[in-house]
């Protein structure tokens, strides 16, 4: 799906498809269900009969955390749920990117749409309206341990809505009250309940970790394009995808990359060359291991895509408001686990996928594997062709491998040893955007490597598909006769695969 994607979604409360989260990160213009609105007012109503009962409810009546125990008079609750949007708005760092803040906006609304969280639909309409008129909270992206909910960000979130911070509107930053109030609102009053339902729950990590697994399937067909194209340049063999080898071992993302990448090849002239009389028996694993190691990729994303999908439609909120009982139950719906496990998979995804395309680029600078000149040039020696470029995309693996360590396993207590446990989803999720930047800059060097190599083939072609993804190139970056300036080449491959222009090309989508 291509960054200028612009067909509307409508955010179906419990029941919106992965395919939908994306076009809405791709920049979708968003609505909400007109059926959510029942559930919304009942759940409202809900909070109003608690706060009428007097009963402590925590969240609605008491502190927060560790001050749980503390009951607030009932003149007092404006001002609690006001306080605990600015105190806890103690975000550090850059801001969120507009894309992934975006996303958090409608996961947040999603999930005060289930009718479950007890806020007012002027607060789900404020939410709705920023989506619309494009509205975005500057939201500082360090501070959430992803437990008790994404406090801190989300909490940058609830105070522009009242009014406090800054928002972004068509890439400018103001203050939210003035960005409010130019686009005809109001800033937000909150009442019982609602400071604390916007500041609780994933949105902030699961936005992210979606963000990641988006950018991860798009280089993941990516990656199949760049290794078939090196496939066809060191003259390898497409005997290892072969179904009948992929069908005895049954992994299913095994037997359909395997399936890809031999339609990737179909009908190469360059494969046909080399059919009969060559001496080579096997390939080296970069490519002959692609179906193995590729397919175990997509088997995870999967996995991370069914565990976010399940995400992005559940309620993180606490307590929880079962309007059919009138009761206000606390949970520990906010600990972010799954998610810090899909983005610990992700992270694994976007790291392999880079190692083994960074082990074809030396692949094919080295002659006495790929069977080409040394270092992709004509005349090396006065030329160092793609002798740097390599070191660059193993630096960029390097890099890759060491934030790849599980932010999961890691957990501190917070909040005076009442949060006790905590799943340092935020920080897993949030690295994998510089992950995916340097996969893209891997893969657009193998691109170009690949390319390249195949040069040294014509009047030989490939086949079709990757002739198209060649040409794409082509128009670019034409081929390194002598050494230049090599920084432009990378950027303008790195824009084609990180921007979307290979996709579709593999056939090969998460869901």
């Amino acid at each position: 799906m291509s960054a200028a994607t612009t067909r509307p979604v409508t955010i179906r409360p419990g029941a919106t498809p992965l395919a939908d989260w994306r076009a809405i990160y791709r920049g979708a213009p968003v609505t909400l269900d007109p059926a959510s609105h029942d559930a919304i007012a009942a759940s409202a109503a809900a909070v109003r009969a608690i706060v009428a009962a007097g009963a402590p409810v925590y969240g609605i009546n008491t502190g927060f955390g560790k001050l749980a125990s503390v009951s607030i008079a009932a003149e007092d609750l404006e001002t609690l749920q006001r306080n605990i949007v600015l105190s806890h708005a103690a975000g550090v760092g850059d801001p969120m990117p507009v894309p992934v803040a975006r996303l958090m906006i409608a996961l947040k609304l999603a999930s005060l749409a289930r009718g479950a969280s007890g806020v007012r639909a002027e607060t789900v309409a404020l939410l709705q309206a920023m989506l619309e008129k494009d509205l975005i909270p500057v939201i500082p992206a360090q501070g959430s341990v992803g437990a008790s909910g994404d406090l801190a960000p989300l909490a940058h979130m609830a105070a522009a809505m009242i009014g406090v911070g800054e928002m972004t509107v068509a890439g400018r930053r103001m203050s939210a009250a003035d960005a409010l109030a130019g686009a005809g609102l109001a800033p937000l009053v909150l009442g019982p309940k609602e400071g604390l339902a916007l500041l609780n729950g994933t949105q902030f990590s699961c936005g992210y970790a979606l963000a990641g697994l988006f950018e991860a399937e798009r280089l993941f067909g990516a990656a199949l394009i760049t290794g078939a194209l090196s496939t066809e340049a060191a003259k390898g063999s497409d005997t290892p995808f072969d179904p009948r080898i992929h069908a005895l071992r049954g992994h299913a993302g095994q037997i359909e990359t395997a399936s890809a990448l031999r339609a990737l090849m179909a009908g190469s002239a360059i494969r046909a060359s080399h059919r009969e009389g060559d001496a080579r028996v096997q390939d080296p694993y970069c490519l002959r291991c692609q179906p193995q190691v590729m397919g175990a990729v997509l088997d995870l994303l999967r996995q991370a895509a069914a565990t976010l999908g399940t995400e992005a439609n559940g309620v993180s909120d606490n307590p929880l408001v079962f309007t059919d009982t009138g009761e206000a139950l606390s949970g520990g719906n906010f600990h972010a686990e799954p998610v810090a496990f899909a983005a610990d998979m992700i992270a694994l995804a976007l790291c392999e996928i880079g190692s083994i395309a960074e082990r074809r680029i030396a692949m094919l600078v080295d002659p006495a594997l790929s069977g080409l000149p040394a270092f992709l040039t004509p005349h090396p020696g006065i030329n160092s062709g793609f002798m740097i470029p390599q070191v660059t995309a193993a630096a960029l693996i390097s890099e890759n491998k060491q934030r790849a360590y599980p932010a999961s396993v890691d957990s501190i207590p917070t909040s005076a040893n009442q949060e006790d446990h905590v799943s340092m989803a935020a920080h897993g999720a949030r690295r994998l955007s510089a992950m995916a930047d340097n996969l893209s800059a891997v893969l657009a060097i193998e691109y170009l490597a690949a390319a390249q190599g195949c040069d040294f083939h014509a009047p030989l072609r490939s086949s079709d598909v990757l002739e198209s993804a060649r040409a794409l190139l082509r128009a670019q970056v034409p081929t390194l006769a002598d050494d230049r300036h090599f920084h432009p080449d990378i950027q303008a491959a790195t824009a084609l695969v990180a921007g979307g222009a290979l996709d579709g090309l593999a056939g090969v989508a998460l869901a």
